[in-house]
C-alpha cells in the first residue's frame, strides 16, 4: 500500500485502490463496479479514503463474521432432558428397532416384546410363544417385513421365524452347528432374501433363499418339534431353493454384522484385533470354484458333498481377494457404512471413531477423539453430514462428518437416562435416538429445522424487519434472534451474515445512513448501533444514560450538512443522536432535548417515525395520536388523532388507523382528513410507498400485502 499510495497521504483512494488490486492479482476484475464496490465496503466512513487499518479490520471481520455463520449453519441439539418411561422388560434387552408405523419394538432375552409410539407411549407387550417347557434364551431379533414375519437366534442353536401380527411360531431351522449371536436379514428382490448370523466360533453363516415364500410354506408342513414346525440344517442345505455358505472369518465372537445389498457384501465385526471389520463376498470365488467341481458329479454325490460340507466343523476361509480386513487396536465393537458417502466409521474399546474408505483398509481417513469410554453404538445420518456415536457412559457425541469436529455433547446429567445401556437405535423417520437401559426405555428426540422441501425460510426466528440497499443492491433482514442477514437481490443467495447485534434481544428497527455504506439497527435493549454491515462490525452505540427503553423505530436525515439518527420507542421521546465521525468515542448519548417534546409530547409508546422534506418528521403512539415536527427547531407543527372512519376524500399524510383503515391528512390546514379507505378486514401493520408516490403498498397482521393505486388520488 505504501507503495501504491502516490501522494504520500497515508491512505489510498479509489485509483490507487484500483492499481493495488489489479497489481496484487494479476488480471482485471470482470468490470470498474466490482473493485468500486469493495472500496466502498471497506470505506464505511465515507471520506472517499481508506488505510491500512480499514482494510485489515474489514478482511478480519468479514472472514470470522463468515466462520461464524458456517459454524452456526450446523448446529444440532436433542430436547433435553430426554422422554423417559421405567421399562417393563425383566431381562437384559437385545435390540430396538422400528417398524413401518414408526413405532418403536423393544425386545429383550427372554422373549419379551414391548410396543411404544414414536413419542415413546406405551401401547402393548407380547411375549414370543415357545410351547416347550423351558424357556428360550433368545440372543438377537430381526424384522422380515416383506413376509410379515420376524426372525430370532436362540441359544439353542436355532433361527426361528415367528408371524409378525400374531406372534405365533411358524417355522425354525434347527441343529446349527455353532450357537447365532448376531442375525440380519435382506431382501435384494421381490421373492429373494439373504438372512445371515456370526456365532460364537468367528463365522458368518448365510442363507441364500430363492422363492422365499414357498420354501418358508414348505418349511411350515415339517414334523413339529417343542410345538413349531422344525427343519433340520442339513435338508436346508439340500433344498433347491436354498443355498448355506459358512465362512471363517473372525478370531472372536461376532459383535455386529449386517448384509449391505448396494456393496453385495456382508460387513462383520469383532474384538479380535487383526480381523477387527471385514467387509466380505457372500460366495467369493472359493464357493464358486466349488460349485464348477460339484457340476461335474452326479446328483446324490453333490448332495452327500454338500452335507458333508455342512457337517464340517472347520468352515473355509475367503480367499484374500474376495475379503478386505481392517486391523484395528483392541477390535470393533460397533460400526456403521453410508454408500452415499462411501464411509465406515467403526468404534470398540480404544474409546476412538475411526472413519474408513471401505475400500482403504490400510488407514484411517479421520479419527475422532473425545469418549472417555468405550463406544457403544455408532450411526451414519448422511442427509445432516453427521455422525452419532454413543459410549458406554451414556455419553452421545454428534460429529461433523466433513469438518471431522465434535458438534454437540450430551452428557447423562442433561439427558437424565438411569442404567446401563442395553441397546440403541435411530430412526430416520421421526429423527431421534431410542435407547434401552437396564432400568429404562427413553427417547432422545433431535430438535427438528424446517425441511426445505416444505418451507423456504430467511431465518430460524421471527423476521422483525427488512431494509434495501441500492447503492449494493442488497436487500438486509433482521430477526428476533437478533441475526442480521445480507442477500444478493439478482441472485436472491445470502451474502453475508452476522449476530448478536444486540445481544440476545431482537432486532426491531433498522435504517442505512445517507450514504448506505453503514447500517444502524435498533433493539430491544434500547440501544442503537451502527454497523459497517458488509463485515459485521459494529463502529458505534448510541445510548441514553437512563430511562433505557425498546426502541421501536428510526430514521437518518441530513440537515445543512450535519447528519442526525432519531429514534422512538417506549420511553415516549424523541431522541436525537449526532453521527459525527470526528467523535472517537464508541458510546455516544443524545445530542439534544426538544423542549415541545418535554412538556407536549406523547403520552403513550412512540411506534414509528416518517421524515418528509425539507422540515417535517411525524411521529405517531399507541394510542392513535399523531404529531408532526418541525425538526430544525423541534417545535410541534400539529397534533392529530385518528378518528373513525368518514366519507370525505383525499391526502399528504398517510396514517394507518383503527379496523384497518387507511386516512389521508393534509397537514397544512391544522391537521384536517381528507379521505379514508378500508385496506383490510385485519389491522394494518406496515405502509410504503414509491418514490413517485403512485403506488401505496399496505402489510396486515394476516399476512396478506396489498398494492394500491393512488396516482389520481385526492388531486383536486
Amino acid at each position: 500500500m505504501q507503495e501504491a499510495d502516490t501522494d504520500g497521504s497515508g491512505t489510498l483512494d479509489l485509483d490507487e485502490f484500483k492499481d493495488v488490486i489489479q497489481a496484487l492479482f494479476g488480471f482485471k476484475f470482470k468490470n470498474d463496479d466490482q473493485m468500486t464496490a469493495l472500496f466502498m465496503k471497506i470505506d464505511s466512513s465515507s471520506d472517499g479514503e481508506i488505510n491500512w487499518d480499514e482494510f485489515c479490520t474489514f478482511m478480519q471481520l468479514e472472514y470470522a463474521e463468515k466462520e461464524e455463520s458456517y459454524f452456526r449453519s450446523k448446529e444440532t441439539s436433542f430436547q433435553l432432558p430426554a422422554l423417559t418411561e421405567n421399562s417393563s422388560q425383566r431381562e437384559q434387552v437385545i435390540r430396538v428397532c422400528h417398524t413401518s408405523d414408526n413405532n418403536f419394538l423393544v425386545v429383550s432375552q427372554d422373549g419379551l416384546v414391548s410396543f411404544w409410539s414414536q413419542n415413546l407411549e406405551f401401547k402393548r407387550m407380547k411375549h414370543i410363544e415357545s410351547s416347550s417347557k423351558k424357556t428360550k434364551w433368545i440372543t438377537d431379533y430381526v424384522l422380515m417385513p416383506h413376509f410379515n414375519k420376524f426372525i430370532i437366534s436362540t441359544g439353542d442353536r436355532e433361527i426361528q421365524f415367528f408371524e409378525l401380527s400374531t406372534f405365533e411360531p411358524y417355522c425354525q431351522i434347527s441343529g446349527l452347528e455353532t450357537t447365532p449371536l448376531r442375525v440380519d436379514y435382506c431382501s435384494p428382490s421381490t421373492d429373494e432374501c439373504i438372512i445371515i448370523y456370526g456365532d460364537s466360533q468367528g463365522c458368518v453363516n448365510i442363507f441364500i433363499m430363492h422363492s422365499t415364500g414357498e420354501t418358508l410354506r414348505n418349511w411350515k408342513k415339517m414334523p413339529k418339534v417343542e410345538g413349531i414346525a422344525s427343519v433340520n440344517i442339513d435338508s436346508v442345505v439340500n433344498s433347491e431353493n436354498t443355498k448355506f455358505i459358512r465362512w471363517k472369518v473372525h478370531n472372536d465372537w461376532v459383535a455386529q454384522l449386517k448384509y449391505y445389498d448396494s456393496l453385495r457384501a456382508v460387513i462383520s465385526c469383532s474384538n479380535h484385533q487383526e480381523t477387527a471389520l471385514v467387509i466380505g463376498q457372500t460366495t467369493g470365488s472359493t464357493h464358486i470354484e466349488a460349485q464348477l467341481r460339484e457340476n461335474t458329479t452326479s446328483q446324490g454325490e453333490r448332495k452327500k458333498n454338500v452335507a458333508a460340507v455342512v457337517r464340517d466343523n472347520q468352515p473355509r476361509r475367503r480367499l484374500d481377494s474376495d475379503q478386505t480386513v481392517f486391523r484395528v487396536y483392541k477390535g470393533v465393537k460397533t460400526f456403521d457404512f453410508c454408500k452415499e458417502k462411501n464411509l465406515i466409521v467403526t468404534g470398540g474399546m480404544d474409546r476412538l471413531v475411526r472413519m474408513w474408505n471401505p475400500y482403504v483398509p490400510s488407514k484411517p481417513t479421520g479419527i475422532l477423539r473425545g469418549h472417555t469410554a468405550p463406544i457403544f453404538h455408532l450411526f451414519i445420518v448422511a442427509e445432516d453430514d453427521r455422525i452419532f456415536s454413543i459410549s458406554t457412559d451414556k455419553t452421545v457425541k454428534v460429529w461433523d462428518l466433513h469438518d471431522q469436529s465434535c458438534l454437540l455433547t450430551v452428557r447423562p446429567k442433561a439427558h437424565k437416562i438411569r442404567g446401563d445401556v442395553s441397546a440403541i437405535h435411530y430412526n430416520p423417520s421421526s429423527r431421534g435416538l431410542a435407547v434401552a437401559t437396564s432400568d429404562q426405555v427413553a427417547l432422545l428426540p433431535l430438535k427438528t429445522k424446517p425441511s426445505a422441501r416444505d418451507m423456504t425460510t430467511t431465518h430460524k426466528e421471527a423476521v422483525t424487519c427488512l431494509k434495501y440497499n441500492k447503492s449494493f443492491k442488497h436487500v438486509v433482514t433482521a430477526s428476533e434472534g437478533s441475526v442480521c442477514r445480507v442477500w444478493d437481490v439478482e441472485t436472491g443467495h445470502a451474502v453475508f451474515e452476522f449476530n448478536q447485534l444486540h445481544g440476545d434481544t431482537a432486532i426491531t428497527c433498522m435504517a442505512f445512513d445517507s450514504t448506505e455504506r453503514r447500517l444502524i439497527s435498533g433493539g430491544r435493549d434500547g440501544r442503537l448501533r451502527i454497523w459497517n454491515y458488509n463485515n459485521g462490525h459494529c463502529i458505534r452505540t448510541l445510548e441514553k444514560e437512563k430511562d433505557i427503553d425498546e426502541v421501536t423505530d428510526l430514521t437518518y436525515i441530513v440537515m445543512h450538512k450535519n447528519r442526525y439518527i432519531i429514534s422512538v420507542g417506549w420511553d415516549r421521546r424523541i431522541n436525537v443522536f449526532s453521527d459525527d465521525t470526528d467523535d472517537f468515542h464508541h458510546v455516544q448519548r443524545p445530542y439534544i432535548d426538544w423542549s415541545d417534546d418535554l412538556l407536549n409530547g406523547h403520552k403513550e409508546d412512540i411506534l414509528s417515525v416518517a421524515v418528509c422534506p425539507p422540515n417535517l418528521l411525524a411521529t405517531s403512539s399507541y394510542d392513535g395520536e399523531i404529531i408532526i415536527w418541525n425538526r430544525v427547531s423541534g417545535h410541534i407543527f400539529c397534533h392529530i388523532h385518528s378518528p373513525l372512519p368518514s366519507n370525505k376524500e383525499s391526502a399528504t399524510l398517510v396514517a394507518s388507523g383503527p379496523q384497518g383503515y387507511v386516512h389521508f391528512w393534509n397537514v397544512y390546514n391544522g391537521g384536517q382528513l381528507y379521505a379514508a379507505f378500508r385496506a383490510s378486514q385485519y389491522s394494518v401493520s406496515c405502509m410504503a410507498t414509491d418514490s413517485d408516490n403512485k403506488r401505496l403498498v399496505t402489510t396486515d397482521s394476516a399476512g396478506f400485502l396489498y398494492v394500491w393505486d393512488v396516482e389520481d388520488y385526492c388531486l383536486e
